[in-house]
Formats: C-alpha cells, structure tokens, sequence
C-alpha cells in the first residue's frame, strides 16, 4: 500500500508508526467488509466518533460509505473526480490507496475553499445566463403589457414564489401585474396607495431599495399579494425598476414563511434583474410613445379615404415604393366645397424622390394648397403662390400637379383642369373613347414663376375622368420584364372601363400595373378617378314614377330630353382656355 506521497503504506494494523499517523490530513485504513482498521490523529479530529475496531461501515459518512464499497466491489478507482461529501461542515475529497490485503487507505483531503469557489462560480454562471435570458426574452417584445407578464414570470421562475410588478400611475391609479410560479401572468389596473408597502413609494421613483430586513411580511397589505398565494408571507424584497432617466416602476417580491428568507446575495441579484426588466419595460414604453406620435404624424400624411361628393364620385389608390412603407412622394386629396353650388378641388401630385423625405415635402405642399383653398378658382394663381413657398422652403426638390375644380351641374360633372409638369389627365367617355386633355404646364418649386394651360370639360353620366401618377406609366415589367407600361396601354385598359364606377376604375389599373410589374421594383402609383354617377333606377312613389339621382334627387324626365341625365343625344361640352 502506498501513500499518496509515494512512501508505503505498512502492514496492517500498524500502530501510531505507521507513516500516515503523523499526516497532516486525515486518513481511514477500511478493511474489505467496511470495518475501520486505523484512523490517525487527523481523522479522529474530523471523525471523533471513529476508532479502530469499529464495526463496518460504523461512523463512516454515507458518502464515504459509498465509495468504499464501490472500491472493494470489484469496480476499481473509475471515477471520473474523486469521492467527495460533507464532513462536520467542511467539504473533503476522498483518495482511495488500495493494499494487497483488501484493505484500502482514504486520504481525506479538505477542499472546502475549492469547493466553496466552485458553487459560486457555478451559481453566478447561472445567474448570467438568467440574466442573459432575462435580456433577450424581454428585449424581444416591444409590447409594454407583454413585458411587464413576462418581467413577472421570469421573477417567479427565478427569484421568489409570486411577483408583483407596480407600473407608475396613470392618473389616480397604477397598472399592476400579478405572477406565482407555474401560473399565468394577470393585469390589473387598480387605485393603490405605495405608502402601504414600505420603500414602494421610494421605489416607484427610482430610489435604491430598503433592506429587506426592515419590511415586516405580517404587514404586507391585501392588494400587495397575488390571489390564491399559498401560506403566509414569510419574506418580502421591493426592488426599483430603473428606465432610462425615468423609473419604469417596481418589483415587489413575495416568499411563502416554509421558504428560507432572502439572502443578501439573492437581494443583489433581484437589483440586476430588475436592471435589466426595468431597461427593456422602458425601451417598450419609448418605443410605444414613439410608435404613437409617429402613426398620429403619418396619419396626416396619408391619402384620405374618398366617396361621393355633392353629386361627384371620387376614388383614389395609393401604392408607396416599398411595400414595407406607408408613405411616398405620391399624393392626392379631395377639397370639397362649402355647398353643391360650390367646386370642390382636387390635387394629385408627385414630388421628386420617394420615402420619408418626399412624404415631408408632400405634406408641406398638401398644407399649402389647404390654406389657399379661398383661392382655388384661381389655378394659375395657387401654383405661383406654392412655387414661391417651395422655392423659400429649405427642400431642394420639386413637384408636378394636377389641379381639377369640379361642380355637379344639371345630372353632369364640369371639369376645370389644370397641369403643372404633371402627366395629363385622361377622360373616359361613355361610349368607350378615352381623350387625352389638352392642359399643360410647367412644375412647380424649379423656375421663378409657374406658367398653365387650363382645360375645361364636362362627364356626363358614367363618364370618368383619371389622374395619375408616372408611377403607372413608367412600372416596367411585362413579359420580358424590361418594358414600360406606357400612356397607350393605359388608354386601352381605359376603353375598357367605360361607364365603370370611379371606384372600379381605380382597382383596374392598380391592379393591371400591379400584373405588370410582377416582382419588380417601382416607383410611387397614385391614381385617382373622378366620375360623373349614373341616375338612380327609377322609383314608384305614391303612384308617380321618378328617376334618383345622386347630385340632383327626385329629378325626372322622358329620354331625348336636353339636359336630362343619362341622354345619349346631348352633345359633350369641352373647350380649352389659356391661363
């Protein structure tokens, strides 16, 4: 038998000569049946019930006890670390010294600091990877409610038997959630006073937390504890959740009296939990005021829903650049008049670029045009008026418009259009022709002053007239992928429309453009129809027949008549002046 230090062992039974006897650590001589042969000093001290002679396995720790019958059970030493267990409160690793006799020499070597730096180890390498959890799971919502269940799930997972998450209030009251281990997470938004729990108030304004110690649990108030916890409070912790500048609320942490109170450790540890549930609650929060005022922004700049306007039909269609945007440098409204005596405006426009950028300058140019309404029976004059506002603005780009003043008159729509740089408008006649209009112009927010060609024309019933963007003309695709859409392919999918409602028009040729292109890439598309409406069917009302009509209801006549809706022999209006 030989010692870990290479001398021999000695024969059995040996005395206080034996060269173990005088070793600073202890040793157990066992024979084969478990029967504690010698001891030395050092192992009497660790093991003072142990003396030679001793029945098998008698005093041994049951770890100790182990092992050794794991030695002499013909498995050999086959441990991958050496035996090790609890002593009298410290921590000792076995090594085992077989002799030829079957009697096997356990060196107990004292490895309690070891073993001591290696749980804490161990437990702050968990710690990071909740930590690090906690992180990642919370950072993947931007939700704020969501956040907040999942901050007190993971505490209940991880830190203690039920959490209560305390938002700041809103008002009078505060939103709190609810968590115990292995439940669902509940909100409730609730008038609670954080005076009632001590360091609460302090916490919900960012500052450090009280000890632990100086929170009584018998005195934790009802709303403070989640419903159906189970047993007395035994400890509580209330720790801050700190934001970014901002306290993003707190974390009351709540233990049943049969688990054991919250260590220091554990208390510190809460901290850099709450440290990172308190950065991602207020990056959720950020982000959602953000998200508010930005949808409360854009909201301004997106093109208004259309319908029927003192006896005009309008529809519109917008398609941004990237599917993932909302927004362009393609714009439309509809300014309706103060009464069907008055015209109503309508603008499409097209800024040069596309994204945000553009969008801030369309929404500059949709208010301009807003405030000259007064104005608006003057087209040369508002285009100069918002040249001159373009060329003093800070923005570098330009834009083409389309300014159409329209009045339902007699069962038909009288069209006043003007072209500032823009694409001209096309008509759609009843019987299928499509005209091109004759305005033109020059854009607005490049040359000192804006020069305008006005046209005016009349739709009679079914009739349609369209303005759109040259995001439709110029989409390319098509079958080989590279050729443009173009004004005449418009023209012939316009014959087709003919007596189509406005809204009908407008899906048409979004939805032909949209074939066109296929997967490609495009600029901004916005169209926009303006219809003349067809008479209503006629009515039987007290014995009387009638023909409704949306611009001018109740309003009846025999076919052939001049001036009636829907007579195919009156002739269109159209003439053209210069501005």
């Amino acid at each position: 038998m030989v010692s870990p230090q290479g001398s021999p062992a000695g024969p059995r039974g040996a005395g206080t000569g034996s060269p173990w006897s005088d070793a600073p650590c202890p040793v157990l001589v066992v024979d084969r049946a478990g029967g504690i042969v010698e001891a030395n000093d050092a192992a009497r001290t660790v093991l003072p019930d142990v003396t030679g002679g001793d029945g098998p396995y008698e005093n041994l720790p049951d770890w100790l006890t182990e092992a050794h019958r794991h030695m002499t059970g013909g498995l050999g030493a086959t441990w991958a670390e050496p035996p090790s267990g609890a002593i009298g409160g410290r921590h000792f690793e076995a090594h085992p010294r077989p002799g030829a006799d079957g009697d096997v020499a356990w060196w107990l070597i004292d490895a309690t600091d070891r073993h001591l730096a290696e749980e804490t180890l161990r437990r702050e390498q968990e710690r990071a990877a909740i930590l690090s959890e906690v992180s990642s799971t919370l950072l993947s919502s931007l939700n704020v409610p969501r956040c907040m269940e999942v901050t007190a799930r993971l505490a209940t997972r991880h830190l203690a038997d039920a959490a209560v998450l305390v938002a700041p209030a809103q008002g009078r009251r505060h939103p709190v959630t609810y968590a115990q281990a292995h439940g669902p997470a509940v909100r409730v938004t609730r008038a609670v006073d954080p005076a009632t729990v001590p360091g609460l108030a302090e916490a919900l304004q960012g500052f450090p937390p009280v000890p632990t110690r100086w929170i009584d649990p018998g005195a934790i108030p009802a709303w403070a504890i989640p419903e159906g916890f189970e047993g007395p409070v035994g400890s509580v912790t209330v720790t801050p959740l700190p934001g970014h500048g901002v306290p993003a609320g707190a974390l009351i942490l709540l233990r049943s009296s049969t688990v054991r109170a919250f260590t220091e450790s554990e208390n510190v540890f809460a901290r850099l939990f709450a440290a990172r549930a308190g950065a991602a609650l207020s990056a959720a929060r950020l982000y959602t005021e953000q998200a508010a005022v930005t949808a409360t922004l854009m909201q301004e700049l997106l093109p208004p829903a259309l319908g029927g306007v003192h006896g005009v039909d309008y529809a519109g269609g917008y398609r941004p650049a990237q599917d993932s945007e909302r927004i362009g440098g393609d714009f439309y409204d509809v300014h309706p008049g103060a009464d069907p005596s008055q015209e109503s405006l309508v603008v499409l426009g097209d800024v040069a670029g596309k994204g945000l950028d553009a969008a801030v300058l369309t929404g500059k140019i949709r208010n301009t045009l807003h405030a000259l309404l007064p104005l608006a029976h003057d087209h040369q004059h508002v285009l100069n008026l918002l040249n001159a506002a373009l060329l003093t603005s800070r923005h570098t780009r330009f834009a083409t418009l389309v300014l159409v003043s329209a009045r339902h008159r007699a069962g038909r729509v009288r069209l006043r259009l003007t072209s500032a740089g823009h694409l001209p408008p096309l008509i759609v006649r009843a019987d299928g022709r499509v005209e091109e209009s004759g305005t033109r112009g020059n854009l607005v927010g490049a040359m000192p002053a804006v020069s305008v060609r006005t046209e005016e024309t009349v739709l009679a019933p079914g009739e349609t007239c369209l303005l759109y963007t040259d995001g439709i003309t110029e989409a390319r695709g098509g079958p080989l992928g590279g050729e443009l859409y173009g004004v005449e392919r418009l023209k012939r999918a316009l014959a087709e429309c003919a007596g189509m409602p406005a809204e009908a028009v407008v899906e048409r040729v979004q939805m032909l453009a949209a074939q066109w292109l296929g997967q490609g890439r495009h600029d901004d598309m916005a169209v926009i129809a303006i219809s003349a409406p067809r008479p209503r069917p006629l009515t039987v009302t007290g014995g009387d027949m009638h023909r409704g009509h949306s611009g001018n209801p109740g309003r009846s006549g025999r076919p052939g008549e001049p001036g009636v809706p829907g007579d195919p022999g009156t002739p269109h209006e159209r003439h053209g002046r210069s501005a």
